[in-house]
């Protein structure tokens, strides 16, 4: 098991049947949605979760869009088995099984259920890159660049600096306090991450200000992109 997992942002004990609550998910998920929404709602194909913690998110994405079809994963046992448990409380045909998937490693495949030459529509990854060592936001772009088909995109959400600044003391605070927690943590620079993008042949086309300081940031292949922002 990758030595970054945590269970940072879940509160209380599991339920009977194993699933796990993160209260920030209450507060976000209706947000994130209206943003992946915009790219995702009226297309057709295979989304993949990558760090879905607690499970919650991916269940209210695969409810709305349910031409998609949704993969949660997860390196952490215990998110696996509360991933499954909130899956199989929601009942939903197009949500997949959680698959143990570690993108520390650059050479992560996707779920076998999906075959070799599958090629995805989209990638979601929230909360992730600030809790863990650079090497998995190293692998997670490696794996994006390979797995995402011509016109996927990637989505990652999170608290973000820009141009080498917090975007509010907050943040600041916030990422003191993960760095004293693990040298190898910390609230990274959109633009250090759009560069490893890039070096992946991957572009940030969009840039996303979300509610709590936090941002969505959106990545498409060099080849099909183009750059802008919104507020």
């Amino acid at each position: 098991m990758a030595q970054f997992v945590t269970d940072f942002g879940t509160t209380g004990t599991p339920t009977a049947d194993g699933r796990l609550d993160a209260p920030a998910f209450h507060r976000n998920w209706r947000p994130i949605w209206s943003v992946l929404a915009g790219h995702l709602q009226d297309k057709t194909g295979d989304v993949l979760e990558v760090g879905s913690g607690t499970g919650q998110h991916i269940v209210e994405f695969a409810r709305n869009a349910p031409n998609i079809t949704w993969w949660p994963s997860d390196p952490n046992e215990n998110h696996l088995r509360s991933i499954a448990a909130w899956r199989l409380d929601a009942k939903l045909a197009n949500l997949r099984p959680p698959a143990p998937i570690d993108v520390s490693d650059p050479d992560w495949s996707l779920p076998p259920e999906l075959g070799r030459a599958r090629r995805l529509l989209g990638i979601f990854c929230a909360n992730v890159l600030h809790i863990a060592p650079w090497r998995v936001a190293e692998g997670l772009f490696a794996g994006a660049a390979r797995h995402l088909r011509a016109e996927g995109r990637m989505f990652v959400y999170g608290p973000f600096m820009r141009d080498g600044k917090h975007t509010a003391p907050s943040n600041a605070a916030f990422d003191a306090s993960l760095r004293s927690a693990n040298a190898e943590w910390g609230v990274r620079d959109a633009g250090d991450v759009a560069g490893l993008a890039a070096r992946n042949g991957l572009k940030m086309i969009e840039l996303v200000e979300m509610p709590a300081n936090n941002l969505i940031l959106i990545f498409a292949h060099e080849q099909s992109s183009v750059t802008h922002s919104s507020t």
